[in-house]
């Protein structure tokens, strides 16, 4: 069976302001071409549909539009709910998504009804599991949306601790396979040694509250939602990463989901599908307005994040006059230097890779960075965000 997983949707979600409806829109038709493409059977959405618990009408209108379009005329789409979901809200439609092959799960015990009216159906299902047939093939899929005890419905034990609440939890729908299928572990977690972007908001970072890798339940693949940035554990532990850039420190970043094949012999050619739909996200540092207003020449339909350089503060009109060159400019930060200060202390942290590797260029050989050389740099750099 191939399976597609995807997470961190986040419709309805802004930048600085900024609407970005007609991104991820493009981004989820791009997956919806992908899964025809790859003739996918199941997809997996590990959570994080919406940004807010109240999405707008806009923001639920496209994800309608696009989960039916991606679980097209034959293939199943599960979905779990995320910590920026309002779980009850998710389900409110399960009596009509069924009916096309849509699954969602989100922390009510609600059981799924078994519709077996298309090539990829259902044929077992509980509160924390359900089971896919495609032929003759058949995939156990253990399922946890967002957990806490407020969700779940259970009162507070002070005794029981935390690990040992996440594993009675993560282990409750693992337990139903008694066939010992072929299995999917599918859950909105914050694993320990994870890389979190930016973009991510109320999340457990002091480590107490992170799932240990080794506390997993066994599965073949455990397909995860909750940290934005593509990255991947041992034992085909995956965070597919969010449809689109959310934070400046995702610029450079390429997003994608995973395709995989799963089977009686396990799971094979795992394998990252990049997404190209959504405006870019660069860091940009300046050192004085006509020197950033050359620098964001170079960044049409981008957003950007402009650190700027000067002996007095920035003035509206100086603001107004860099919009005029790039209207992307979405953030400023002005850094006003005193007297005999030199910018060639500060940190290029916040600089894409590609204009580190200018930089160094410039110093090295005292002339441009050819683009094909920047290209392959960027080439070689890329993945270093997974472990």
């Amino acid at each position: 069976m191939k399976i597609l997983h995807t997470s961190d949707w986040h419709i309805g979600k802004r930048l600085c302001g900024r609407d970005r409806l007609d991104e991820q829109r493009a981004a989820l038709e791009e997956i919806a071409d992908i899964c025809d493409a790859e003739k996918v059977d199941l997809v997996l959405v590990a959570g994080d549909v919406f940004d807010t618990f109240l999405p707008s009408a806009e923001a639920e209108d496209t994800f309608y539009r696009a989960v039916k379009k991606i679980a097209g005329t034959d293939r199943c789409v599960l979905i779990i709910s995320g910590n920026h979901d309002d779980n009850i809200r998710l389900t409110a439609a399960t009596a009509l998504s069924e009916e096309l092959g849509i699954y969602v799960y989100g922390n009510a015990g609600h059981i799924p009804k078994l519709c077996k009216d298309r090539r990829v159906y259902p044929v077992e299902a509980g509160a924390n599991h359900i089971v896919f047939r495609a032929g003759t093939e058949e995939v156990f899929v253990n399922v946890l949306p967002y957990p806490n005890e407020t969700r779940l419905k259970e009162d507070k034990n002070p005794d029981e601790k935390f690990l040992d609440k996440m594993k009675r939890w993560m282990n409750a729908g693992q337990a139903e396979n008694k066939r010992n299928l072929p299995s999917v572990f599918l859950s909105h977690l914050f694993i320990a040694g994870g890389c979190v972007s930016e973009g991510e908001r109320e999340i457990d970072l002091g480590g107490a509250r992170a799932v240990p890798l080794d506390a997993l339940p066994d599965a073949d693949y455990t397909a995860l939602g909750h940290l934005h940035k593509r990255q991947t554990f041992k034992n085909n532990v995956v965070y597919s990463g969010s449809i689109l850039q959310y934070a400046f420190d995702e610029a450079g970043t390429k997003k994608s989901i995973v395709v995989f094949d799963i089977g009686k012999e396990g799971v094979k050619d795992v394998r990252r599908v990049e997404l190209h739909a959504g405006k870019q996200l660069v860091r940009l540092q300046a050192e004085g307005v006509e020197n950033a207003a050359e620098l964001v020449a170079k960044y049409p339909d981008c957003y950007i994040e402009l650190t700027i350089y000067l002996k007095e503060p920035l003035l509206s009109s100086q603001v107004r006059e860099l919009r005029e060159v790039n209207p992307g400019i979405v953030q400023f930060l002005p850094q006003v230097m005193q007297e005999g200060e030199s910018v060639r202390g500060v940190s290029l942290k916040k600089l894409p890779d590609s204009e580190l590797f200018k930089t160094f260029y410039r110093k090295k050989f005292v002339q441009e960075a050819p683009e094909d050389l920047t290209e392959l740099f960027l080439s070689l750099t890329e993945g270093e965000d997974e472990t």
